[in-house]
């Protein structure tokens, strides 16, 4: 009953919203493209031409913050659960379902409150601006994987939301690319989802998840935000940013896979996250297409497992993300599920001046 009493009710956009927020509900269009039937809804996105060639692109989160103050029923709540759980017949919230399905959720149609990242982007993914700002969004439609991926591959449809796609997908491979480049890993950890008879919901079979290039595109993009944000709370708050890092694996976690491997006259090089990439690339058994899976199934168990810590804690060259091969990354995308990123929207918006620090974060920052 005490989290209850700290839910909103008959929850809508107000003038004084108006007066601190950044209104995109008219200006830009917002769309949301996630797994079918999902119902709490994180993250939308949008990309529009600028008149200079370059694109106005944006990651969309909501702004469950906003709703969670610190030291609230809801707020120890939710820090006690820590995630959503899903399992194969229900999901266990971490927020209550008024809050993640209703008012945090990005449905569209609807006025939502986002914490929004919106660049300045060239045609080669380069970043010019970078803005972070509360926001109120109107999404103009929900797409799930297969739908937007459809629409994406339908020549024939040349609307203003499907071109919209077309863009961040074009942009997403370059982002993808980039990364690659740089040694990011493409590791293997097949997702599977269940059959369940109608009567008992007992699960009747399993079959693989299905990955589109609309998957793949939205990643990149919450990859991206997450990154920047990162920067902006780290540069700010260089002495208790939460952040989430994934050290290097030891070169002996690797001797199993690599004896076993050689047996098959083939060669692991597990020097660098590059090196290892590149060479899990040329891993393949033209008799057995499931080869390669299999083997970055195993590599992924070879890895240390990443892990929050703030800023301060660490050097600077401790906050490498291995798998990402990214310099500093942190969780902003999913705050609704999340809590680590209900901290990190907290202290985005103590980064850029919109809010002041909450008072843990404040004694966190004075020890």
């Amino acid at each position: 009953e005490q989290v209850r009493a700290c839910l909103p009710h008959n929850w809508k956009v107000t003038p004084p919203d108006l007066e601190e927020r950044l209104d995109l509900r008219t200006t830009h269009r917002v769309f949301s493209i996630d797994p079918p039937g999902c119902t709490d809804i994180d993250d939308a996105l949008h990309a529009h031409p600028l008149p200079n060639g370059n694109f106005s692109v944006g990651v969309h989160i909501a702004d469950v913050s906003h709703f969670i103050k610190e030291g609230t029923a809801l707020d120890r709540e939710a820090q006690s659960r820590g995630t959503s759980v899903y399992l194969v017949n229900k999901r266990i919230d971490m927020v209550p379902r008024e809050l993640g399905e209703d008012v945090c959720s990005l449905n569209c149609q609807i006025d939502r409150f986002a914490f929004s990242v919106i660049w300045e982007m060239t045609p080669d993914a380069e970043i010019k601006d970078t803005l972070f700002a509360k926001t109120i969004i109107k999404s103009v439609h929900s797409f799930s994987y297969e739908e937007a991926q459809k629409r994406m591959d339908n020549r024939e449809l040349h609307d203003d939301i499907t071109l919209d796609i077309r863009r961040l997908n074009g942009l997403a491979r370059i982002l993808r690319k980039r990364r690659l480049d740089n040694g990011a890993l493409t590791l293997s950890s097949p997702e599977v989802k269940f059959k369940r008879d109608e009567e008992n919901e007992n699960p009747v079979d399993v079959e693989m998840y299905q990955l589109r290039e609309t998957n793949a595109l939205v990643e990149e993009f919450m990859l991206l935000a997450n990154v920047e944000v990162a920067k902006q709370i780290a540069k700010i708050f260089p002495a208790f940013a939460l952040l989430r890092r994934h050290p290097s694996p030891r070169q002996t976690n690797f001797d199993f896979l690599k004896r076993t491997l050689g047996r098959f006259g083939l060669d692991l090089d597990v020097s660098t996250s590059k090196a290892l990439a590149d060479s899990l690339d040329t891993i393949n058994r033209q008799d057995d297409p499931y080869f390669n899976t299999l083997v970055r199934i195993l590599t992924t168990r070879c890895m240390t497992p990443a892990r929050y810590f703030a800023s301060g804690s660490v050097t600077p060259k401790e906050f490498h993300h291995y798998g990402l091969a990214a310099a500093i990354y942190t969780h902003f995308t999913s705050p609704i599920r999340r809590y680590a990123d209900v901290i990190v929207h907290r202290l985005l918006a103590a980064s850029i001046g919109i809010a002041p620090l909450t008072p843990k974060l404040n004694q966190r920052s004075i020890q």
